[in-house]
């Protein structure tokens, strides 16, 4: 068993990884960066660069790259189990997706691993809006999306890393499972509208199907893997399974989680949706 209090943050230079790690750091936890740029690096697709990277921990933050619902996930969540046991590790913390049955395969690998565990089940991140795939939209003017009148309870980034900080520096949240979700539902376009009175900019939203959703990914360069996650995100899960608000983050926490409205107005401050921003 290790004796260091060192966490290994995988994806620590993403949505969640960078809140992660700078949280735990905050909190005066050592803190290791899992991605292939970092000091020691960390590659999914190159299982050579993982011992380097778990040796001397004592918990490991697993957000998987792309996402759980892919092909080959349940196969590297094992593998990396396995290793983490290997190096002594105590305790993980598990990025899942609501409402994904693929991911419901990894978290039981997980809370089967004899190790100390979390899962942090969560559907759409707000954040999408201005750090991911919508951000260029959002700037545009436009946004086309084949996600039709679904509602969903959009989840700040920032509510997951708390629960994710928590579950590391409070043994009360081992063998936990967290639907985190923001408070309430709206549609995605909805989103859009609000975020077109916050910045005051005409930002549109425009209904497509998915035929026309694939072959716009596909002018704009996008990988297959990608463009299959994202039709499988748009096509299957999003369907209402998930619209209904989870209480994760109180049961966490003991407080609301952010609205939508809280983060973009936050947001919006930033200027990172601003005209030629």
């Amino acid at each position: 068993m290790t004796t260091s209090n060192t966490v290994l943050v995988l994806g620590g230079t993403g949505k969640t990884g960078s809140r992660v790690a700078a949280l735990l750091r905050e909190r005066s936890v050592p803190v290791r960066i899992g991605s292939r740029s970092a000091r020691t690096p960390f590659d999914w697709a190159d299982r050579g660069t993982w011992d380097a990277a778990l040796a001397g921990v004592r918990a490991v933050y697993i957000a998987y790259q792309p996402d759980l619902a892919v092909p080959g996930a349940p196969d590297a969540i094992n593998a990396l189990v396995g290793a983490a046991r290997r190096h002594g590790v105590e305790q993980l913390v598990l990025l899942s997706g609501r409402g994904e049955p693929e991911a419901a395969e990894c978290e039981q690998i997980v809370r089967d691993s004899g190790l100390r565990w979390t899962v942090l089940r969560c559907g759409w991140f707000a954040q999408n809006f201005s750090e991911g795939a919508f951000a260029d939209y959002i700037l545009a003017g436009e946004v086309a999306l084949p996600a039709g009148a679904v509602p969903e309870p959009f989840v700040d980034a920032d509510d997951i890393a708390d629960v994710a900080v928590a579950a590391f520096t409070e043994d009360r949240h081992d063998g936990q499972v967290y639907e985190i979700t923001g408070p309430r539902a709206l549609t995605f376009a909805e989103a859009v509208a609000e975020i077109a009175r916050a910045t005051g900019r005409p930002i549109a939203y425009i209904p497509i199907d998915r035929a026309e959703f694939v072959a716009g990914l596909t002018a704009y360069g996008l990988s297959a893997d990608e463009i299959g996650l994202l039709d499988y995100l748009f096509g299957t899960v999003l369907d209402g399974r998930n619209s209904q608000p989870a209480d994760g983050v109180q049961r966490a926490l003991g407080r609301k989680p952010r609205d939508f409205s809280e983060y973009v107005r936050n947001t919006a401050a930033t200027g990172v949706w601003s005209a030629g921003a």
